[in-house]
């Protein structure tokens, strides 16, 4: 994934949420929370939130201190806090003129309050503001909070004002029509999706010719590229969704990312496997790794993406055909062991883990959820793993390994099947070497999906999986 937390800050620092350059730090401005002193302006308290994540960050960079993600949590937790107590202040006073609403509105959409944000927001636009910047700023955030509040008579009529008044900015546009597009495919309204995804993508492309946006541009083109293609894959247009992962390639080579470019290459693998065209993925898996040659002038970056295509190459491989048996089962507890053929007719879910493995343990929560919801429609989850002769660093027999990976079950509340192997040739099978590795089979046995690693994107994309597939019959 091209998601990092440290593009995420060059982000929000490059580019201010007010579209503002001025801030105050917290010694040049009264503490508005503490007193609510009309000496401090909403503007000023704004400012100071505005400004909050770039003072924090350069404090920690004066005292040479990592500003990692767990600390840019931390900070954007404070801010969020901060703006809710001054929108608080704020909205307790009277006659607020039309660029407090403004502030106070943005001082909401910081603090992620979208009844607020909406509130000061509208009374800001239908106003007297003479600032047309500042007007179309709040246009913008309020067809994104519209959207997320699936108000889309409103959201659609505000854009069209948006869009026929001046000035706009790319990264508004970007940003409402990636919005409004996941708005709608929430509703399942693919049709209405399309355009709005198309038009995100497009102002998402424009940001790759800015340099001073480029980190945030390869960032929002992936989400803007990927609404493009689930809009046209959902609608279902084949040609259209085929195009749309055409021009995602085509976009990662030109900004020369070996990353983004695989990424593009495997959703089309995916895709025209899923799609029944198996034959025609294998030949575009062989000119893919021709092709990246072509594309990148950098040896590091063609080696980069051949490796992690011919990575895959077995998942692709195994995608679209009937799962193989699973070997006998050393232990399978605390059920009894079961064949594919006694799994036909329900969607099998196989976790591969390890008791070693960190990224796996992140997985339990959401498989344990998917466990509870969606057991009765038919889900049979079985997470594989295999004895390692090692329990904690140390040397274990298979019989410690076994009791330990009991206790863990009852410990971490697993409550689906553990299935331990005696070797890893079950792992061999479905190329589940890295781990975690998940591997979702259809009801009538035909394997659907393949991904290794462990990461929100990830679980929501499985959860979808697991939904449609549990939906065939």
């Amino acid at each position: 994934m091209l998601k990092h937390s440290y593009l995420l800050l060059v982000f929000l620092l490059a580019i201010p949420i007010s579209g503002q350059s001025g801030r105050s730090s917290r010694a040049e401005l009264p503490t508005a929370a503490g007193s609510a002193s009309s000496e401090v302006s909403v503007k000023q308290m704004f400012d100071e939130v505005n400004g909050y994540i770039r003072t924090k960050a350069d404090e920690f960079d004066s005292k040479r201190v990592p500003f990692d993600q767990g600390t840019f949590n931390r900070v954007k937790l404070e801010q969020r806090q901060l703006a809710a107590r001054y929108a608080a202040i704020a909205v307790q006073r009277k006659d607020l003129s039309a660029a407090d609403q403004y502030y106070l509105g943005m001082l909401h959409w910081i603090a992620e309050n979208l009844e607020g944000t909406a509130a000061a927001l509208q009374l800001f636009v239908t106003g007297s503001e003479s600032d047309p910047a500042r007007r179309q700023t709040a246009r913008s955030v309020l067809v994104v909070v519209y959207a997320k509040q699936k108000k889309f008579d409103e959201a659609e009529a505000l854009l069209a004002q948006y869009l026929k008044s001046e000035p706009t900015k790319m990264t508004e546009r970007s940003r409402m029509g990636g919005e409004m597009a996941k708005a709608y495919k929430a509703a399942g309204d693919f049709k209405r999706m399309a355009p709005h995804a198309d038009a995100g993508y497009a102002a998402s492309k424009s940001l790759l010719k800015d340099a001073s946006s480029r980190a945030r541009g390869l960032e929002e083109i992936h989400d803007a590229a990927m609404l493009v293609y689930e809009a046209y894959r959902d609608l279902p247009d084949q040609k259209k969704a085929d195009e749309a992962l055409d021009d995602m390639r085509a976009t990662a080579a030109d900004v020369g990312s070996p990353s983004f470019y695989y990424y593009a290459v495997d959703q089309k693998m995916k895709y025209l496997i899923e799609t029944g065209r198996k034959s025609t993925a294998s030949a575009f898996y062989t000119a893919s790794i021709e092709s990246a040659g072509r594309d990148f002038s950098n040896k590091a970056a063609e080696n980069d993406v051949i490796s992690r295509l011919k990575r895959r190459e077995k998942h692709y491989l195994l995608l679209g055909s009937v799962a193989p048996n699973l070997p006998p089962a050393d232990h399978w507890f605390p059920g009894s062991p079961k064949t594919m053929a006694d799994l036909r007719g329900k969607v099998v879910l196989l976790d591969f883990w390890a008791i070693w493995c960190g990224p796996c343990f992140d997985a339990f929560p959401a498989l344990s959820e998917w466990h509870n919801d969606f057991k009765d429609q038919g889900l049979e989850i079985l997470g594989l793993t295999r004895y390692y002769g090692e329990l904690n660093g140390a040397p274990a027999d298979q019989q410690n390994e076994l009791a330990f990976l009991r206790r863990f079950r009852e410990k971490e509340r697993l409550p689906y099947d553990i299935v331990v192997m005696k070797d890893r040739k079950t792992q061999d099978m479905f190329d589940a070497t890295s781990l975690p590795t998940a591997v979702l089979i259809d009801r009538k046995g035909v394997i659907r999906y393949i991904e290794t690693g462990t990461s929100k994107a990830r679980l929501e994309q499985m959860r979808e999986m697991i939904v449609k597939l549990l939906a065939e019959k």
